[in-house]
Parts: C-alpha cells; sequence; structure tokens
C-alpha cells in the first residue's frame, strides 16, 4: 500500500494543511504583543504539512501496526497480559463515573466512595487481610506503601529495624521500593527446588530484619510449601511478611495471603483483576494489610457509618498520602466489576484454568527446551534455553524468531537465577487452540536451531522494524528524523 512504511515527515507536500476550521470571530492577536521575545521562535517548527485525510490514514495504518491483547497472544511471564472484558470499560465510562470531578462534596459522590469501599471489602475478603487502601497507582508504589507502614509499625513499637530480605528471584520492584523505603536489601538464595533456601532464610533472620518481601507462587511459577513454616520463623524475630501479589491470578480463591501467615499484600489490578496493562497510562495497586497494620494506612481512608461513606482523614499513624486525589478511580471501576461479574466460583476458575494452561503448555515444550524445575508449576513456567545456546541459538534469538511467527514473545532473561530463561504465562483467557499454536512455533524454534540456525539469527525479518543493537540503542538513542535515503 503506497505510504504505509512511510514516515508522517516523507508524507509532507509544502502548503496542506490538516484541518479545516471556520474564519475566527474574535480578532486576531500578534504573539509578539503578548509575549517576551525570549519565548518566540526565530524559525517556525519543523512539522508535516499534510491533508486531514492523510494525517488519519497514517495514524489508523500505525494503530494497525500495534501488537494487542484483543488482536493477539502475550506469552508474557510474570505480567498476566490477558484479555479485558469490555464490560469493565462501559462501566468505566459511565456518566456517573467518568465525570465526577475529584472534589466534589462527599455528598455528591456517595455512589463512588460505596464503589471503593466495597471494592477494599472485596480484595480484603479474596486476600485474607482485614484492610485494604486503594491509594497505589501501581504494584510497585503498592509495594512501597507496604514497606513504609511495615517501618511505620516498627517505629511505633521503639523499634528500628534496618534490613529487609528479598530472595534472589524477586521481582526487581521488590528491591527497589525496599531501598527507597530506606532499608538495605538482603538477598536470601533459592535452593535447588526453587523455593527460599531455609537455612538461609535463618541464617540471616535478626532483631535488624523488618520485613521479609516474597512472591507466592514464585517468579519461577512455583508454589512455596513451606510458607507457613517461613511466616512463623519469620513472627519469631518479630518480621512482619510481604507477599508481592503479582502472582495473585495463581491462587485466587484456592488459598489467601492471609492464611499462610502474610501480614501485608499488594494487588496488581491488571494482572490479577483485568484492567488495562502497560502502555504508560494510569494503573492501581492495592495494598492489604492485617488489623495490627491498619492504624498506617495511607490517608485518606474510605469508612462507611449506617448508610454514608466518608474520607477519613484523621489517622495520626497515617504514613500519609500516596498521590493525588483518591487514586486511579477507572481502574478501581474495572476491577470492581470484574469481581462482581465472576464471583466468588468464577474468581475460582480463574485460578484454575490458569495452572492449567501452564501446565499443558509446560507439558509439551519440555522435550524441546531444558526445564530446570519440572514442576508442576502454578500460573507459570520456566525453561532454559541452554540447549539451544551450545547450537549458538541464544534466548534472545528464540524471541526475535517468534515475532517472525506471528508471536510476542515471552520474558527472556528473567528470573536471573536461570541461564538463557525463558519465562512463559499463557494466563487463563487463552484457548487450547492458541496454546498449541504456540507451542508448534516453540518447537519449530527449537529444531531449526539444530538444522537451520541463520534463520533464527537473522529474525525478526516480518516486521516493520528488524532486529536492532540493542546495546547501542539503549546507550546512544537517536530519536532525530533524518530523510531516507534512495
Amino acid at each position: 500500500m503506497p505510504g504505509y512504511d512511510k514516515l508522517i515527515f516523507e508524507l509532507s507536500s509544502p502548503g496542506r494543511i490538516g484541518y479545516s476550521l471556520p474564519a475566527a470571530d474574535v480578532p486576531a492577536s500578534d504573539p509578539k504583543e503578548l509575549l517576551p521575545s525570549k519565548h518566540l521562535r526565530a524559525t517556525p517548527p519543523e512539522l508535516p504539512e499534510v491533508s486531514e485525510f492523510d494525517v488519519v490514514r497514517h495514524y489508523s495504518r500505525l494503530s494497525q501496526m500495534n501488537y494487542g491483547v484483543d488482536t493477539h497472544f502475550y506469552p508474557l511471564g510474570s505480567c498476566t497480559m490477558k484479555y479485558n472484558p469490555k464490560i469493565n470499560e462501559d462501566m468505566a465510562r459511565l456518566g456517573g463515573f467518568a465525570r465526577l470531578h475529584p472534589l466534589a462534596p462527599e455528598a455528591c459522590a456517595q455512589g463512588a466512595l460505596q464503589l471503593m469501599w466495597e471494592l477494599g471489602q472485596d480484595l480484603a475478603e479474596i486476600a485474607g487481610m482485614d484492610a485494604v487502601s486503594l491509594q497505589p497507582a501501581a504494584g510497585a508504589q503498592g509495594e512501597l506503601a507496604g514497606v513504609l507502614m511495615i517501618r511505620a509499625y516498627h517505629l511505633a513499637r521503639g523499634e528500628r529495624r534496618t534490613k529487609v530480605l528479598v530472595p534472589d528471584s524477586a521481582h526487581g520492584t521488590n528491591p527497589a521500593s525496599t531501598a527507597i523505603a530506606g532499608y538495605r536489601v538482603v538477598q536470601l538464595k533459592s535452593d535447588s527446588e526453587g523455593g527460599a533456601d531455609l537455612m538461609d532464610l535463618e541464617r540471616s533472620l535478626d532483631e535488624e530484619v523488618a520485613a521479609l518481601m516474597i512472591t507466592v507462587p514464585n517468579t519461577l511459577g512455583l508454589f512455596e510449601p513451606r510458607i507457613l513454616e517461613i511466616s512463623e520463623m519469620c513472627h519469631a524475630k518479630g518480621t512482619q511478611v510481604y507477599m508481592d501479589g503479582a502472582n495473585l491470578n495463581a491462587i485466587l480463591g484456592i488459598t489467601r495471603p492471609g492464611d499462610l501467615g502474610f501480614d501485608v499484600c499488594h494487588f496488581n489490578l491488571h494482572k490479577t483483576f483485568t484492567t488495562p496493562h502497560g502502555g504508560g497510562g494510569p494503573g492501581a495497586g492495592p495494598v492489604g494489610v492485617k488489623a495490627h497494620l491498619e492504624p498506617f494506612l495511607p490517608t485518606p481512608v474510605v469508612t462507611k457509618t449506617d448508610d454514608a461513606y466518608a474520607l477519613d482523614w484523621k489517622r495520626p499513624q497515617s504514613i500519609g498520602k500516596l498521590q493525588a486525589f483518591w487514586g486511579n478511580f477507572g481502574m478501581l471501576v474495572r476491577a470492581y466489576t470484574y469481581i462482581r461479574t465472576m464471583g466468588p466460583d468464577g474468581l475460582r476458575a480463574v485460578a484454575d484454568n490458569a495452572i492449567l494452561n501452564a501446565n499443558y503448555l509446560m507439558k509439551r515444550l519440555e522435550p524441546y527446551y531444558d526445564l530446570p524445575h519440572p514442576g508442576p508449576c502454578m500460573h507459570e513456567c520456566v525453561f532454559s534455553a541452554r540447549r539451544q545456546k551450545k547450537l549458538g541459538v541464544s534466548a534472545m534469538d528464540v524471541a526475535k524468531r517468534l515475532l517472525d511467527l506471528g508471536f510476542y514473545a515471552p520474558s527472556t532473561y528473567f528470573p536471573l537465577i536461570v541461564e538463557e530463561a525463558l519465562m512463559i504465562e499463557p494466563t487463563e483467557t487463552e484457548s487450547k487452540e492458541t496454546l498449541d499454536a504456540f507451542c508448534d512455533a516453540m518447537i519449530q524454534i527449537a529444531r531449526e536451531a539444530e538444522s537451520n540456525p541463520q534463520v533464527i539469527h537473522d529474525a525478526p525479518q516480518t516486521t516493520p522494524v528488524r532486529r536492532l543493537d540493542q546495546t547501542l540503542a539503549a546507550r546512544q538513542p537517536d530519536l532525530r528524523w533524518r530523510p531516507r535515503r534512495a
């Protein structure tokens, strides 16, 4: 199609205008009379000159080049890129929600406050917690809020603890959130089975440890079978136990973090409760706590008295406010809609299907890629491409070749404790046909690594942008536009 692969600058023709507006009905002003000369351009900006139709077609073509969850499969380990039900979007766009001003008086926002209060109650029940804050704008901010509440709890008891224990399989945000909260991060080793090394935990636990941050199931896709023992060991030293809730969709309705001994748990609404994921837009990472940490919740807290809802600011032990206004409310509406649509049995089915899909995929690919921890797995599994690496094909090569075969690549090189890691999560929303097609592509790549590795090294060939020098692009990004050479 003409112009399909061109930059909008290359479609430019002098004199064309991308809009049509009636003549102004107010007097025109000279910018030189309104602004200081230092703020005025000496020359006009170099913008493309295109027609309105060219603008529409250009951006429509770009949108069709996007890879999205509504059109394609994301086997992206640890991120749960799954279908977002459209009824969630309809509810978030209801006028009473979408047009509600954040400074509206409480009396004019009772419906929104009721939704927030009920969502907090639902999340607390799902996680076995006593209270929930909906304030955090992302999972990482939920982590930070949880660690800050733990710090406030210890300080209120007159204890100045300095360390937080984080397993070596943890998400990168765990040590980052901990460091921002002012703690020293102490890394815990994993044992040969992929769980936390209890000997290392016992050596590291002392009265200086404020918390243990651990993901259940962990980033290897494995449930921690000794989590009750781990919680007891920590509590014996006065250490709080924090669960990274990134993989909550694997235990949804099966067990609850609060019943496993956790004092704090954050929720990634985009991973478990189908709010939009990624794209730089607003997120939500509520955090739940046990009763002894409730006084330290961020302000304000939504409360209910009889049939009235209010924002409680009078909380002297609170860690304070986390962001402007009351959280990313549109995400809360979407999550609330999903929970109420699914009900308890539906949420349990989420975990059942996520586990079934991951184990099916794991068994189909096990003959072709190394599996450091054979499982059974939970919602995701981690393969190693070290067998292919011996043939000159890396995990990154596998990922690039998948693009040519029509699939988004899984997470690569994470967790760091697995050589040439390929971390795959099919999620609960994908069909067997989709999983089989993905497995067929992965098997084809494994065979190509043995018979025709060059086709993998040359990949991708079918994408708008071919393989880049990723190191150079990261260290010396060049975003300037230049005309293409003939």
